[in-house]
């Protein structure tokens, strides 16, 4: 890894990459609500939980492919690829946020790949498809920056845990301490979630976060929110 490399990770890891993800939390606002989340150590288990059951077995492994198939040229796999993420999310809450995230991402492709490049051809021949998934549009952007499937993974999981950590601290809520001690302590489980998705075939990549769905649903009724998932 390059200097420059680096840097690109941490940037693209930033919670200042304009993509609007500090309005969501996928669902912890209403296990919160329901008292399924009410404190350090079950903010812990629910992050945890998501991470290696959900994460690590359907979303990382459908990353990986559209990461590889950017790498290969493989238009085809793209578009499979994005279809498959899109129709794994499992409620409209859900589909909304990574496709808005999507949206906003893929507007700032072009302040991180030359158009004019071989790799900014190949953004924009599946710019608008790219756009309808969060997770599809981050790892075609890492692949057309050179970065390593391994590194974009970590990109992309620690937007997300920051974000769930940053969630339950404003919902449960949480002093800033017990948030850095969530972050400190899921750490390790990023890495493994990585080794998971890297060894689970896309015949076997799947999940079934019944209770994910669920709070998903019914936090589209809830009273009041600060969270638009």
């Amino acid at each position: 890894m390059t200097s420059a490399a680096w840097l690109d990770a941490m940037h693209l890891a930033s919670a200042s990459v304009p993509i609007g993800s500090f309005a969501y939390s996928d669902g912890l606002e209403q296990a919160c609500h329901a008292q399924v989340v009410h404190d350090v150590a079950s903010v812990k288990r629910w992050i945890s939980d998501y991470l290696m059951l959900v994460i690590a077995r359907q979303e990382l492994p459908w990353w990986h492919a559209v990461w590889s198939s950017v790498r290969a040229g493989d238009q085809r796999g793209v578009t499979d690829a994005v279809q498959t993420l899109v129709g794994l999310r499992e409620t409209a809450q859900l589909r909304a946020q990574s496709r808005q995230m999507a949206h906003a991402l893929v507007a700032i492709y072009w302040q991180w790949v030359l158009p004019e490049s071989p790799e900014g051809q190949c953004l924009e021949q599946s710019v608008a498809l790219l756009g309808t998934d969060y997770s599809a549009a981050h790892a075609a952007l890492c692949a057309a920056r050179g970065l390593s499937c391994e590194v974009g993974m970590t990109a992309w999981l620690w937007s997300w845990l920051d974000n769930q950590v940053l969630a339950a601290v404003k919902l449960v809520p949480l002093g800033q301490r017990d948030g850095q001690h969530l972050a400190h302590a899921l750490k390790p489980q990023l890495a493994l979630a990585i080794e998971e998705a890297m060894q689970t075939p896309l015949a076997q990549a799947g999940s079934a976060p019944f209770g994910l769905s669920i709070a998903s649903s019914r936090h589209e009724t809830q009273y009041a929110r600060l969270f638009r998932s």
